[in-house]
């Protein structure tokens, strides 16, 4: 199977097909609008108004799966997004990432990219000493760890590569930016 075999639910029950995006490169990153990385935000549209118009498309999936730090509505995340964030690009519905109800799409890429770690930093430190209290065997699996995680995929549909949270957001534009 390739990615543009999956769907994703609008907040409206529509299924988009992730076909409809062939040939683009696409960001996708489950969500969180009262998490410490929420201002990725910022940069995820700022990633979408230098690049849309010459391919890029952000997969934007809200997911309460972390610390319960989604708890709104579709209509109250699409509303706290455009207000704090100005975001034009499309929210799809809050959805699981990870255990028997996780998206497909997110099965297909956790099999294609897997955790590689949190990098180095305060942030890593902090996210590794939480996630080692959750599940001490974490860097095991290829489970999304928290809210944040983005995974890059090329016009070809390959999923070239994996950012954690903890990433600095200049790399995934930079990966980004080297796909367009």
């Amino acid at each position: 199977m390739s990615i543009y075999d999956y769907t994703v639910p609008t907040p409206a029950g529509e299924e988009v097909s992730l076909k409809d995006y062939e040939g683009k490169v696409l960001l996708v990153v489950n969500t969180a609008t009262g998490c410490g990385f929420t201002p990725h935000y910022k940069d995820l549209e700022q990633m979408y108004e230098d690049y849309h118009d010459q391919g890029l498309e952000i997969i934007d999936v809200p997911c309460n799966q972390f610390a319960g730090q989604t708890p709104g509505t579709d209509d109250e995340i699409h509303e706290f997004c455009t207000l704090h964030y100005n975001t034009k690009f499309p929210q799809m519905k809050k959805s699981d990432v990870n255990g028997e109800n996780a998206l497909p799409l997110y099965t297909f890429l956790k099999s294609q990219k897997g955790f590689e770690g949190f990098g180095k930093g305060a942030k890593a430190m902090m996210m590794s000493a939480m996630l080692k209290k959750i599940d001490k065997n974490y860097k095991e699996n290829p489970e999304i760890k928290w809210n944040f995680t983005k995974f890059v995929v090329d016009r070809e549909g390959n999923v070239v590569a994996r950012f954690e949270p903890t990433a600095d957001m200049k790399d995934v534009a930079a990966c980004v930016a080297s796909l367009i």
